[in-house]
């Protein structure tokens, strides 16, 4: 800051937040009930007292519900913050108390004063000192260099969720100390995603978060705990500026878009950190409440997240702030796409009904700015709102839990599964056949950030959540794994080779899957959280990624590796297709079968399933053959016919590495007509024709560009 504030004139409504004018800044914030409303501005983010009060008049300063001033001689790195005076009765819910200084809803940064403690936050009596402090952020102060976003079609995406702080924070990550756990971090690790092949990073919440929101002794690590829905999490800068962390953001997106690798938000717009009426008042609480959140009609938050507290989402004001929160990121800060936590909340109306055309869901998609945006919906909500295939949009794409069930169900041995399995493989037309949509509205995933890594869904048979300070009871007992005979480490060969082949299978049917895949951040070298299912509260070795692991379990990266190469044509006989197998299967009948040709088995005793699908018109064969029985099973295979060159044999998970996949052009030849899949294993076979590929080069396929 280089001037001291000046004259203070009317100022406008428009835009909300802080904005910076010609020699000073506009403010304008809601608050329908306020009786008066101060501006404080800080010299520093600790000041146990504001520099200057203003105090908004309503006669001046007020238009509709809108508080505003223009204050002279102030520029980008101003704190600030309000004080909101009215009634404090919260059984009708107002919660206005004017000894609380409340971060600006619009914060474009904010900034942590050394002294604050969640304790100070929710305890009675002034909080200045203590209090979190929005800052003055001028976002046209960035050179994009010519920025152009990947646009990867759904269709040609693998998405790979990760957390900026853990991604990086272990001291064997590489990355020097300072850079560590921060968005700098990130970008040193670009290369290890480009050789992974992964298109997109989907990043667990950036948004400013409350790290205390967490049981005593620990933190909140995920940050599904927001403050303010503008400003990055300035934990994640090296500078531990707030300002700073809004550039080191942007620098970010764009190395990453150099990359060609798209950039998705994990954003929570369901609930925020002041929590039930025992929570902090931070925000939005005492600037109004009774707008901003659910309640019922005693005036208690009514808790459709499980966090304590649900925002009215479909509230006029609520609506403008979601808006123009995902429009700032998206067109300001040029993200590419959002995943919504706990999408369904964003369904509900006022009293907490779902609704079937909820106006904020029509707003985000039928906004122009995310026009090119991904749009991805986790389709439930902790009231038990369950929305997976009757999700409200047209353009919205959704977190297939039964994916997820079902295919760790079947891998595991459980009975009943196979028809289920078929199902998700082909891109779960039992969920989205009725609305008519691509195959890609399907996110398919087997792990995430919130449950089991992929080495502990076949190390462990139990949660093992001591740690998290809660007596083992947080966290889903609905897990679906399986320890393959020990609980946790063994060094027991046997069956560490046989958790190293289910790994390999959840892969393997993960990547292949017609769908959108995503894999979790450190599965594809087994990643492990020692059984803890509900890590959200672990900043340590716990939730980092263990860059050791890369040696440790090069066989699996390998694989993992080859799969998503093997998805985006990388590895089969179709170079100069322009389109992935996903595009290839929509409009290809499969022929189902079981150990024998043309006689799937659907019973409840069966753990086995083959299929065939052409590719490509006949170009293309490709069978696969998926065992989950504790034996082996000897599987017919079709007669590629005169027009195909032999199956050859592209992935076979109980092979060692690396003939566990092969590209098609390394691949052993299979011309026998059965062939023994061992126990809990897949392979698939690939036949090529013969015509078009100009002999015997499978890289030239005539005629065959879309």
């Amino acid at each position: 800051m280089t001037r001291r504030p000046g004259a203070v004139g009317q100022g406008r409504s428009a835009p909300l937040g802080a904005t910076i004018a010609d020699h000073g800044v506009n403010f304008s914030v809601f608050s329908k009930r306020a009786t008066l409303i101060e501006l404080c501005l800080f010299d520093r983010v600790d000041d146990a007292a504001p520099a200057r009060v203003i105090a908004l008049e309503p006669r001046t300063h007020r238009s509709y519900h809108y508080w505003h001033a223009f204050v002279a001689g102030i520029e980008a790195g101003q704190h600030y913050a309000y004080r909101a005076h009215g009634a404090f009765t919260p059984n009708k819910g107002l919660w206005f108390d004017a000894t609380k200084v409340l971060l600006d809803p619009y914060s474009r940064a904010v900034a942590w004063p050394a002294a604050r403690s969640r304790d100070a936050a929710a305890e009675p009596g002034d909080n200045a000192a203590t209090a979190l402090k929005s800052v003055v952020v001028d976002p046209s102060r960035y050179e994009w260099e010519g920025d152009a976003a990947p646009r990867t079609a759904f269709a040609r995406s693998v998405i790979y969720e990760l957390h900026v702080g853990g991604f990086t924070r272990h001291p064997n990550s590489g990355v020097s100390e300072d850079k560590r756990g921060t968005f700098a971090g990130l970008v040193e690790k670009i290369p290890y995603l480009k050789s992974l092949g992964v298109t997109a990073v989907e990043l667990l919440p950036v948004f400013a978060f409350d790290e205390q929101a967490a049981p005593p002794g620990l933190v909140n690590y995920w940050g599904y705990q927001p403050l303010v829905f503008f400003a990055p999490h300035p934990a994640y800068s090296v500078s531990r500026d707030p300002i700073g962390a809004v550039d080191e953001f942007r620098d970010m997106v764009k190395a990453l878009h150099r990359a060609g690798i798209e950039v998705i938000l994990d954003v929570v717009y369901n609930h925020t950190a002041e929590g039930d009426a025992g929570g902090p008042t931070l925000s939005l609480r005492g600037l109004a409440n009774d707008t901003y959140y659910l309640l019922e009609p005693d005036g208690r938050y009514a808790d459709y997240s499980g966090c304590g507290n649900t925002l009215n989402a479909n509230e006029s004001i609520v609506r403008r702030l979601i808006l123009d929160s995902l429009r700032y990121w998206a067109v300001v800060m040029h993200v590419d796409g959002f995943r919504f936590d706990l999408a369904a909340v964003l369904s509900r109306d006022a009293s907490g009904q779902p609704m079937v055309s909820p106006p904020i869901i029509r707003d985000i998609e039928s906004d122009p700015a995310h026009a090119n945006v991904k749009l991805i919906a986790e389709a439930w909500d902790a009231g038990g709102l369950y929305q997976v295939g009757a999700f409200a949009g047209e353009t919205w794409k959704e977190w297939n839990g039964k994916f997820r069930d079902d295919v760790r169900a079947f891998v595991r041995g459980d009975r009943a599964t196979v028809r289920s399995l078929a199902y998700r493989l082909t891109g779960s037309p039992d969920v989205y056949a009725h609305q008519d949509r691509e195959p890609e509205q399907s996110i398919n995933f087997v792990a995430c950030h919130d449950g089991f890594t992929l080495n502990d869904l076949v190390s462990y048979d139990a949660k093992h959540n001591e740690a998290n300070g809660e007596a083992n009871r947080d966290g889903t007992d609905d897990n679906r794994s399986w320890n393959c005979g020990v609980e946790g480490p063994t060094a027991d060969p046997t069956i560490e080779a046989l958790r190293n082949r289910q790994v390999k299978n959840f892969l393997v049917l993960t990547l292949l899957a017609v769908g959108t895949p995503m894999l979790l951040a450190g599965d594809e070298v087994r990643r492990t959280q020692h059984g803890n299912n509900n890590a959200y509260c672990h900043d340590d070795a716990t939730t980092w990624f263990d860059w050791t692991l890369l040696d440790r379990h090069a066989d699996v990266l390998r694989l993992t590796k080859e799969l998503i190469g093997f998805r985006l044509q990388r590895r089969l006989p179709i170079e100069q297709l322009q389109m992935t197998l996903a595009e290839l299967l929509r409009d290809n009948a499969v022929q189902w079968h079981g150990v024998e040709l043309g006689a799937p088995d659907w019973g409840e005793q069966s753990h086995s399933l083959a299929a065939t699908t052409r590719l490509v018109g006949d170009r293309l064969l490709l069978h696969a053959m998926v065992n989950a029985y504790w034996e082996p099973l000897e599987f017919q295979i079709p007669d590629a016919g005169a027009d195909h060159q032999a199956w050859r044999r592209c992935i076979d998970t109980a092979l060692a590495s690396p003939d566990d996949i092969c590209s098609w052009e390394a691949a052993s030849v299979v011309d026998a007509r059965k062939y023994k899949v061992a126990a809990r294993s897949i392979v698939i076979l690939v036949a090529a024709a013969r015509a078009g590929f100009g002999g015997d080069d499978p890289t030239q396929i005539r005629g065959a560009r879309r």
